[in-house]
């Protein structure tokens, strides 16, 4: 799967101030993206607000997207939850002809023992008619999916081909690049630590800061991936007070306060999610005059 080799950036949806999808401003995040070096882009995942869209509007954006990308970069679709069957019945009625892969987020609310989450992700990969990318990401789920339990999966199912690692664990990290097989991608989902993760030999990183700046983080990735460390933790050091602002209030609100400073769509969330505070956004928009 060198498709999702490089830098993956996880789409965020713009909303209008009555809260309606902002086609227009989708179509701008996704040029802006493209126009400066992302290498693909994922659809519909937890940046994207999707929880609170409903099919219509899943839809207009996954159409939105696939239009205006125009087969120009590979496209990953968010499909995961917590009812397996469901999971399951999405991934084999809706058309994904467009799709390189399916990013699946570990099941949350329910805490299912790593027997459980094993089971879930074996009857997904049986079914799946695209490659699936696992996504663990505790810090939303309550639960980790253990290192072991992503082994056995990598091991035993060809269908499941990489794993987005959102744990913020190095440690944890390591233990997955040196413990799946070789052709097994382990892809950064914490922005803070992707440049030390490609460096012990991951694979990349599906990001929310590269969306905001994606010339320079692309860069860093790319850098990180051919080993040029000096030059690449430059610009890691450079991003890295962006990173802390962007989630220091909850995701996506801070990226979206980022676009909004750049001009590209507004900073308007649906709730429970809420814009950022006036504090917050003051040190967004000083950053990004700055950069």
């Amino acid at each position: 799967m060198k498709e999702l080799i490089g830098t993956g950036v996880a789409l965020i949806t713009p909303f209008t101030e009555d809260f309606k999808v902002d086609v227009a401003g989708l179509k701008r995040v996704v040029n802006f993206n493209i126009d400066n070096g992302i290498d693909y882009l994922v659809v519909l995942g937890t940046t994207a607000e999707s929880v609170t869209l409903s099919k219509t509007e899943k839809q207009l954006v996954i159409d939105t997207i696939v239009e205006t990308n125009n087969d120009r970069v590979p496209l990953v679709l968010g499909i995961g939850g917590n009812n397996t069957q469901e999971v399951i019945e999405e991934m084999q009625t809706r058309d994904l002809s467009d799709f390189t892969a399916i990013l699946s987020v570990s099941p949350m609310y329910n805490k299912p023992t790593q027997e459980g989450i094993y089971q879930h992700f074996a009857a997904i990969a049986q079914m799946a008619p695209k490659p699936i990318i696992l996504y663990n990401v505790p810090g939303r789920t309550a639960s980790n999916m253990l290192p072991e339990t992503v082994i056995r999966l990598a091991n035993d199912f060809e269908s499941i081909v990489a794993i987005k690692e959102a744990a913020g664990d190095i440690v944890q990290a390591m233990r997955l690049i040196n413990g799946c097989p070789a052709e097994f991608l382990v892809i950064s989902g914490d922005d803070m630590v992707t440049l030390p993760m490609i460096l012990a030999g991951g694979a990349g990183v599906i990001s929310v800061i590269g969306e905001g700046f994606p010339k320079e983080f692309s860069e860093m990735v790319h850098l990180g991936l051919n080993k040029k460390v000096d030059d690449a933790y430059k610009i890691h050091y450079k991003l890295a007070p962006a990173i802390d602002y962007i989630f220091a209030e909850g995701n996506p609100a801070g990226i979206k306060a980022v676009f909004d400073k750049l001009g590209i769509c507004g900073a308007t969330v649906r709730l429970p999610l809420v814009g950022v505070s006036e504090a917050l956004r003051a040190k967004i928009d000083a950053f990004v005059d700055g950069f």
